[in-house]
């Protein structure tokens, strides 16, 4: 294994991008593609009477001329591959990430489009297709994966497939080493007298500067206008007499976006300079000696005039020169929980836990999408850990290559520390423009290697055991962030559109979601029932390779079990147990009565299943299961106000627990619409990270690749880090005509209403396995639910976390239950 402390001594920066692999030498006969390509070019659309299954090798995405993006796929057929073009009218397939890299399809229709303004060239356009259900790639691991530009309009290079700030393609080269240049320093100018003389000359003479921060990418495209490379990259360098942005223009950033390095001395000539645009973040110096210079900035284009930059190699740098030294404001996790709101810090840790990739969308109505993950990482100096939420630097490369045991360090970082007196909000940092993230592999020859925090975490590093600090590392799942805090009014606080939905809005909204998009609502309603469920913590988790490579198969290791089962946890009715006796340290005791049910079967299905005549559905109780199957009499209860507690025994001491609401049996037969989103799939669960494993674990939680020479053929199996089970929620519409189930995941301070009984993870309750916790869990629900029942027709403000998981898998979350009152205070 990699021995990542080796990276901070000093040396060179770390590895470049890889090059995608070159095409084979000759091509097979007898292909599909290239039958299907000459019948074309003389019929102009074809209906395919036979389809062939051919894989898709590549997806890839650019703007088109008119409204929306364009995608190129290229196809393979066994023999040969081909790209066509893929109808506007099937893009939602991609958006949705069913038609991907890896899946095999049949062509249904296609037509052929001659380029009028090339000679001899046209391109084939796929109209109508069918989805095949395995997954299926090449065994020749050197097949191109498409061509380097787009196939229709004027555009020159594809975009990445899920977000526009990242580099993407071969376009995006990185320059070698500098060379030895000779600066006559007596014609270099400084940047202080830059900024009196820059507008009033036409040659400016030229700058010696070191880069002292770099933001990430801003791609500006638009349909109606032709910029060859519409991208920009805002820089800030510095020289003895102040510190001044620098913009890359155009050309000029996938020319030298990813060789220009924080740390660079940078000889720049034939530049311009322009007005400093004032609406723009900036970053926070780390070196206090550093003047700003913020009337102008300097401008690098690949004309008007055509710049030119040189790197000079760090041996070349002359003292006398007096640039200053790249300088960090790193924070220990100590630290951190004294900094204010806003402040900006950075921070080195051990990775501990990493978080799925998620897509958030920049405008509604628009598809430009923010891409980011959350991030836990301790540093030695606190038993807590940092919360980090990290968003796309436009460093593909590192960003999804964040797992579990790596070294990270973030650079200017905001902290949001919004609500310092509210216990239950966890405060987290977040990253900003101008933020940029390192991992092992790259940390070697970084100016924050000799920092003094730095070498203070390293050396902590080295008292550490691997195999004990392995022991808490997770991956992936669903959880609560960002946090939200106490109270409904603040959450309202900071968001200035309209706060409520309807849940027959969230149903539509839910229906245009793309993958992995995420959202934040809430509805108002009241709590109907909860019922828990065993998830695969107890099952074996393993990926078909023939089969969605992001989708787990579930295969039981117990008798008679199936991929989601009601949890058979220890009978309560035995309060002798040393468990029952250590909840009861904690909880108040409950009532015992409980009534026999059956289990409901429920749909399926991943996306959100729709009852809408009750009338004809079978009768179910609480949440589901004939209510005929009830036991005789009715159940003895302290409070039949609290709502009926119900379990399903067999021949073992274990029972299946639910609870309704008296409302919720009065009602439900007159619900109109009953909506189904409480399933949890593979990647709604923490896994237990290990190494030897992590290019399956991480393609499971990071998006799916544009191209499938990145995809993990043989993934492994996977080990649940969550507890037991998790819990189904009932949620009726406060004019109770409809419904909608939503998932409840055990998390870190577990909790529906906010309060956390459970303080210390049971520790002073000697709880001491998974079972024990998880009914003590349980036990704490069942009593929020109790008191909550009590009060009658009570509506809640429900926040719900939906994220779209790809093909109809739809994750709906309840995050926390508001208690709001009259005057909008809780």
């Amino acid at each position: 294994m990699h021995d990542p402390l080796s990276e901070f001594d000093e040396g060179s920066p770390g590895p470049s991008t890889r090059r995608s692999p070159s095409p084979p030498a000759g091509q097979a006969s007898g292909s599909w593609l290239q039958r299907t390509r000459e019948q074309l070019t003389v019929r102009l659309r074809v209906a395919v009477r036979e389809p062939v299954p051919v894989t898709v090798l590549a997806v890839q995405r650019y703007l088109g001329d008119s409204s929306g993006y364009s995608y190129d796929v290229t196809l393979w057929d066994g023999a040969e591959q081909d790209t066509w073009l893929l109808s506007p009218e099937l893009g939602h397939l991609v958006r949705e990430n069913r038609l991907r890299c890896g899946r095999s399809v049949l062509v249904l229709r296609c037509s052929y489009r001659y380029l009028e303004k090339k000679l001899g060239s046209g391109l084939v356009c796929v109209e109508e297709l069918e989805l095949g259900d395995h997954e299926q790639t090449p065994e020749d691991r050197h097949t191109r994966t498409g061509p380097d530009s787009p196939l229709s309009g004027d555009r020159k290079h594809y975009l990445p497939l899920w977000n526009n700030e990242d580099p993407y393609g071969d376009i995006w080269r990185r320059r070698g080493p500098g060379h030895d240049v000779t600066v006559d320093v007596g014609k270099v100018c400084s940047l202080q007298k830059l900024e009196m003389i820059g507008l009033s000359k036409v040659t400016l003479p030229p700058l010696l500067v070191r880069v002292m921060h770099k933001g990430r990418l801003r791609y500006f495209g638009k349909a109606e206008k032709k910029f060859d490379y519409p991208y920009q990259a805002y820089f800030e360098v510095a020289d003895h007499s102040g510190m001044m942005s620098l913009v890359l223009w155009n050309f000029i950033c996938p020319e030298w976006y990813n060789t220009l390095q924080v740390g660079n001395v940078v000889l720049l000539q034939q530049y311009a300079v322009k007005k400093s645009y004032v609406y723009r973040t900036r970053p926070t110096p780390g070196n206090p000696q550093v003047k700003r210079l913020p009337s102008l900035e300097i401008s690098l284009n690949a004309r008007d005039p055509p710049s030119k930059i040189t790197i000079l190699p760090e041996s070349n740098v002359k003292p006398e020169w007096n640039l200053p030294a790249v300088k960090y404001q790193f924070a220990t996790r100590l630290e951190f929980s004294d900094l204010p709101q806003n402040r900006i810090c950075d921070v080195i840790g051990l990775v501990i836990y990493v978080g799925r990739c998620e897509r958030l969308r920049k405008r509604d109505e628009f598809e430009d999408f923010w891409i980011y993950r959350w991030v836990k990482m301790i540093d030695g100096t606190s038993d807590q850990s940092f919360l980090l939420e990290i968003f796309a630097t436009s460093q593909p490369d590192i960003f999804k290559n964040i797992y579990p045991m790596s070294y990270l360090v973030c650079t200017q970082m905001r902290v949001m520390q919004e609500y310092p007196e509210d216990s239950s909000y966890k405060a987290y940092l977040t990253t900003t423009n101008e933020s940029q993230v390192f991992i092992n592999g790259y940390h070697k020859g970084q100016p924050y290697t000799s920092d003094e925090k730095v070498k203070s975490y390293i050396k902590w590093m080295k008292t550490q055991h691997e195999a004990e600090i392995g022991k808490k590392m997770t991956i992936g799942g669903y959880h609560p962030y960002p946090p939200t805090p106490s109270t409904f009014a603040k959450f309202c606080n900071d968001r200035k559109k309209e706060i409520l939905t309807t849940i027959r809005e969230l149903k539509a909204m839910i229906e245009q979601l793309h993958y992995r998009e995420h959202k934040r609502v809430a509805v108002q309603g009241i709590i109907a029932a909860c019922v828990f469920v065993e998830n695969t913590s107890k099952m074996k988790m393993e990926l078909d390779s023939f089969q969605k490579p992001n989708v787990l198969n579930i295969v039981s290791t117990e008798p008679g079990c199936e991929e989601q089962v009601p949890c058979r946890v220890p009978a309560v009715a035995d309060q002798s147990g040393s468990h029952s006796k250590r909840c009861a340290e904690l909880l108040t005791p409950q009532t015992k009565a409980y009534n026999l049910i059956k289990r409901r079967k429920k749909p399926d299905s991943g996306v959100g299943h729709t009852v809408s005549d009750p009338e004809n559905a079978p009768v179910m109780h609480p949440l589901g299961g004939d209510v005929n199957s009830r036991s005789q009499g009715s159940p003895n209860f302290e409070d039949e106000r609290a709502g009926s507690w119900v379990t399903e025994s067999d021949d073992t001491s274990y029972h299946r627990l639910s609870w309704e609401n008296p409302l919720w049996s009065e009602v439900k037969l007159s619900v109109k619409e009953h909506l189904y989103y409480s399933k949890l799939y593979p990647e709604s669960m923490t896994q237990k990270f290990n190494y030897r494993q992590r290019d399956g674990l991480m393609q499971l939680y990071n998006l799916h690749p544009a191209k499938w020479t990145d995809l993990t053929r043989d993934l492994p199996s996977f080990t649940s880090a969550t507890m037991l089970g998790h819990y189904e929620l009932t949620i009726l519409g406060i004019n109770q005509n409809i419904a909608i189930d939503v998932s409840l995941p055990v998390s870190d301070n577990f909790s529906v209403f906010g309060v956390n009984n459970l303080p210390n993870p049971l520790q002073s309750a000697g709880a001491s396995n998974n079972e024990e916790i998880q009914d003590c869990h349980w036990y704490s629900l069942k009593g929020e639910l109790e008191e909550y029942a009590r009060k009658r027709n009570k509506h809640v403000i429900c926040i719900l976390d939906v994220c779209h998981l790809g093909e109809d898998r739809v994750e709906v979350c309840l995050n926390r239950v508001y208690s709001p009152t009259v005057d909008g205070t809780d």
